[in-house]
């Protein structure tokens, strides 16, 4: 069985293992916790009370948070003659139609995100079963299908991040790095919270959110309710 770290056998001595912390206390305590020797991102896990086996009940979507991720993101964009130049300018890392499909298909996937215009969308599904199972397939319900390809890629190295349940009907993802102040944390918590709420199905009854915990990279993982 592998051994608990002393630093993090410390950061749990400040959990409280009966309750869940308020939200502002929890970043306090997952920024004390995180000593590692890089700024470490801050992660949010939504427990949610869904039946994951339910395609009705996926939960999937994009939210654009307030004060970003800290993380620079390259951006891929499938797109021809002007829509090119437009994702160009507006600060694509990658742009191409056919020798962008080359590159995939040889696994040169240097990029976090992809977007594509409607019309290279036949393109696009040449390499889909590259792309999908990696989670950068372009969606039209993400934005990242669209013609106006300046605003997709504006909006995705803005701070824009895309959530998705997983098995277990869990909500993983980066809202930020410990360098942040705890306001901005906490404020990128709420949001990304308030669009999971917002994008609850009809279908589900019960208590939809049952558990909500912050952690970093390396730390520990710290349950809290809304302040």
């Amino acid at each position: 069985m592998a051994r608990t770290g002393k630093r993090l056998r410390n950061a749990r001595k400040e959990l409280s293992l009966e309750k869940a912390h308020p939200l502002s206390e929890a970043v306090a305590i997952v920024k004390k916790a995180a000593t590692a020797k890089f700024d470490e991102t801050v992660e949010l896990c939504i427990t949610l009370g869904i039946d994951p086996t339910k395609q009705d009940q996926t939960i999937r979507g994009v939210v654009s948070l307030p004060n970003g991720t800290g993380k620079t993101y390259k951006v891929a964009v499938f797109a021809k003659d002007k829509k090119a130049e437009e994702a160009k300018n507006a600060g694509a890392d990658i742009v191409g139609a056919e020798e962008l499909v080359d590159m995939i298909q040889k696994g040169d996937i240097q990029f976090d995100r992809c977007v594509a215009t409607p019309d290279m969308m036949i393109m696009v599904g040449k390499v889909g079963k590259i792309l999908g199972p990696k989670g950068l397939m372009p969606n039209p319900k993400l934005g990242t299908v669209t013609a106006d390809v300046a605003a997709a890629i504006r909006n995705i190295k803005g701070g824009q991040i895309e959530y998705r349940s997983e098995k277990g009907g869990i909500i993983h993802a980066g809202i930020g790095k410990v360098s942040f102040s705890n306001e901005a944390i906490a404020e990128n918590a709420k949001t990304l919270l308030d669009a999971v709420i917002k994008a609850k199905p009809v279908s589900v009854k019960g208590t939809y959110v049952r558990k909500m915990a912050l952690s970093s990279t390396m730390g520990v993982g710290v349950a809290f309710t809304l302040d």
